[in-house]
Order: structure tokens, then sequence, then C-alpha cells
């Protein structure tokens, strides 16, 4: 007998179990998976794996992705809405330098000073944040008084003494309506607003 096939006798025979089989098989498929999604995704020759897709990232909402979006809902008949424009950075800047121009940027201060509170879970911080939101916009003598009723304001007033997550919801939900019935529209009339839009299409 030849030497070599002496030795392969002599060796041990490996037996595996079907489950064992089945498991070493899966962990192959998942090496082969994970190699497939650490590829690089600036090689050329990858562009159009879906695995690659799949893990691009996403990039933020950009004024002229909100362009596009919009022209398309425009065309089925919708409208614009202040709360696609309080997640755009972008727009969000420009409607508060359109507010400032009419002497009425508290509304959306006081709306983004209470979603700031809102994410505060500190008891200690909580409570220097609702009695600065107060004093800045809810006193009466406040410098940036907000419109609300009096009901509310006595509520929040009674509040400060122990201020919880919640405090301002109901000030807050009213300032929002106002900014969507009153200054919204005029935003989306305004020059600011257009120029916003050519200056986009200009860009194409």
């Amino acid at each position: 007998m030849p030497q070599n096939l002496s030795c392969l006798s002599k060796m041990p025979k490996l037996r595996f179990s079907r489950i064992q089989i089945y498991e070493f098989k899966n962990l192959l498929k998942k090496r082969k998976h994970k190699t497939r999604l650490e590829i690089p995704l600036n090689r050329n020759e990858k562009k159009n794996d879906i695995q690659c897709i799949l893990i691009k990232p996403i990039p933020d909402t950009s004024i002229s992705t909100y362009f596009k979006g919009r022209c398309q809902e425009e065309e089925k008949g919708f409208q614009p809405t202040l709360e696609k424009l309080l997640k755009d950075k972008c727009l969000l800047t420009a409607f508060r330098t359109f507010l400032q121009s009419e002497f009425s940027e508290e509304n959306i201060e006081f709306w983004l000073a209470c979603r700031d509170y809102s994410r505060s879970t500190c008891p200690v911080e909580r409570s220097c944040k609702a009695t600065e939101i107060y004093h800045t916009f809810l006193h009466p003598e406040a410098e940036k008084e907000v419109n609300i009723d009096y009901h509310t304001r006595e509520k929040i007033k009674q509040a400060m003494l122990d201020p919880d997550d919640s405090c301002f919801n109901e000030a807050e939900r009213h300032v929002f309506h106002l900014m969507e019935k009153d200054s919204c529209p005029r935003f989306w009339k305004s020059d600011m607003y257009l120029n916003l839009q050519h200056r986009d299409k200009a860009s194409r």
C-alpha cells in the first residue's frame, strides 16, 4: 500500500450529527454575510451591491430634498405643514428669522424652550429651566410674553412649586396652533421663503 494512503487510513474518522452539520453550515453563512457587510462602501465595483446600499447612512433632511418633496405633495393637492418645517433645521432657521422681522419670535422661542425642557431628566436642571421659561415667556411682566389664556398661565404658575415634565404641555400646544394658523401661512408666502425656493432651483 502506498505511504500516503497508509497515513490516511490511520487518521481518526470525524463523525458529525445532522444537527452539527446544520450548525456548521449556518455558521459559514453568518461569517459570509458579515464579510459582505464589512466591504468598504467607497469601492466603485461595489456601488450596486445591495448589502452596501442597505448600510449607507441616511443623510439629514436638506432644503433641496424638502422642496423636492413639497413639490410632489403640492402636485397631489397637499399643503406644507408647520410640523415638517420644525423638523428641518434650515427651514426652522429661516422661519425664526422671518418671525424676528415681524417682531413675533417669542412663540417659536417658547416652543423650542419647551421642547428642550421636556428632554430634561435631572430634577434640579428641570426646575431651573422651568423657572427660566416662566419668567421669560409667561410672567405678566415677561420680556417675551406669549399669548395664552389666564387659566393655563395660573396652572403653570402653581406647577412651578414642583415642575414635572409635562407642566408646559398645554401652553406649548396652544402656541403651536397659533403658529400653525397665523405665522406659518404667512411664512410660506413671504419673500424669504420664495427666495429659498428660487435659490434651490438655481442650484440644481
